[in-house]
């Protein structure tokens, strides 16, 4: 994706002075990447792409495009998939919550539901008593991997709620068990090696290979330098993701007849470097000897807080020198800063594009004080509206006056 001053003045001209770029090339060079870093050390494995943490849909299309999997995690991200043509044997349903009538149309269609609760279990294996259709169902499997943490999805896999579960899906008329599923929220390396020690261990224990061995997301994406520097853990490259992880799982069935699809389900991983967001100074003002320029957006807008995010100033006119000016935003909140303790020179008008806000920042956003900004994609010959702005319409029709 190209910036320079004269791209982002004639967006501004035309869709305002905030916005989203969403570089799709990007997305798919990140999708590729990855899947042939894990397939070269384990070829039976695939993608979920995980729809909450940027489900906008020409990446949802990229993805099906690509032959990954959509993993979703609600009703509304299920009939996502559908309308970006997914076909729904390609649909992965976790989440802790799931609506029982939208869940038995989803099975029926033949989507993958993996059960997180005993309510859900009965209620999937009330259903295929009485249907004559094949129910595609898996397990979300929760074990300890030394992160500190206890998780609170899927079952513990030494409780005797899992071993009801694994009876009621292995032994009940139409329900075709197709998977395990764990996802532990950590993404330091370590903790990639220690959750697929897990899976092959439980795989061991209690005698069963599914077609599918699905080891979440939580993986760390592609950042700049400055950002990678303010984190206290080294950022691990899809490589070394690949290798603590689909290694473990190559080494175990390198012996076996059988070869499960491995899957991860990354978001951040494939996403975090594909969208910029553009905001554009409005005001600059001294108080009490602290500089901050007023920008048209908000930390809201890039879904980071305590560090300063990679950032570009485009320059609309010559501007004056500071240092240590803080960037903050439109909203009333003290903490909304975008980033601190800016040196060089700065004027209104003036443009800040911020990188690395693909992940969670436009699915996050509320309509808080403003509606939210266009997204467009420039990656084309001709800018693309992913998403025009929202107006005072969208945010308000659903109250009653």
């Amino acid at each position: 994706m190209l910036i320079n001053d004269e791209i982002i003045f004639n967006l501004k001209a035309e869709y305002g002075d905030a916005f989203y770029l969403l570089d799709s090339e990007q997305f798919r060079k990140n999708f590729i990447e990855l899947k042939d870093t894990f397939s070269a050390i384990y070829p039976n494995f695939n993608i979920a792409y995980s729809y909450k943490t940027n489900y906008t849909p020409k990446f949802c299309k990229i993805v099906n495009e690509l032959g990954g999997y959509a993993e979703v995690v609600s009703e509304m991200e299920v009939e996502l998939a559908l309308k970006c043509g997914v076909d729904p044997r390609r649909i992965i349903w976790n989440g802790p919550i799931k609506e029982p009538e939208k869940m038995k149309e989803f099975l029926l269609y033949g989507g993958t539901v993996n059960i997180d609760s005993i309510s859900e279990a009965e209620f999937i294996k009330n259903l295929a008593i009485k249907t004559n259709k094949t129910l595609n169902i898996g397990i979300r499997c929760n074990y300890d991997v030394n992160d500190g943490v206890v998780s609170r999805f899927g079952f513990d896999v030494e409780g005797n709620d899992f071993k009801k579960v694994l009876s009621i899906v292995t032994t009940t008329p139409n329900i075709h068990f197709i998977n395990f599923q764990c996802h532990f929220a950590k993404r330091q390396v370590e903790y990639w090696t220690a959750r697929v020690k897990g899976m092959v261990e439980l795989l061991d224990r209690v005698g069963i290979i599914p077609e599918r061995v699905d080891i979440g997301g939580g993986l760390f994406g592609k950042m700049a330098d400055s950002l990678k520097a303010q984190f206290t853990s080294v950022i691990p490259s899809y490589k070394e993701y690949a290798e603590a992880a689909a290694s473990v799982f190559a080494d175990y069935f390198k012996d076996k007849n059988a070869k499960p699809e491995l899957l991860i389900e990354p978001g951040s991983a494939v996403v975090g470097d594909c969208m910029k967001f553009v905001g554009t100074v409005k005001t600059i003002k001294n108080v009490r000897g602290k500089y901050m320029a007023s920008v048209l957006g908000s930390q809201k807008n890039i879904s980071m807080t305590g560090i300063n995010p990679p950032m570009e100033v485009i320059h609309m006119s010559e501007g004056t020198y500071y240092e240590k000016l803080d960037f903050v935003g439109f909203t009333c909140i003290e903490g909304d800063v975008l980033y601190k303790n800016y040196t060089g020179k700065i004027a209104v008008d003036d443009a800040i594009v911020i990188s690395n806000c693909g992940s969670y920042s436009l699915v996050m956003k509320p309509p808080f004080i403003l509606p939210n900004f266009p997204v467009l994609d420039i990656c084309g010959k001709k800018v693309e509206v992913i998403k025009r702005a929202e107006t005072f319409d969208d945010i308000f029709h659903t109250f009653n006056f």
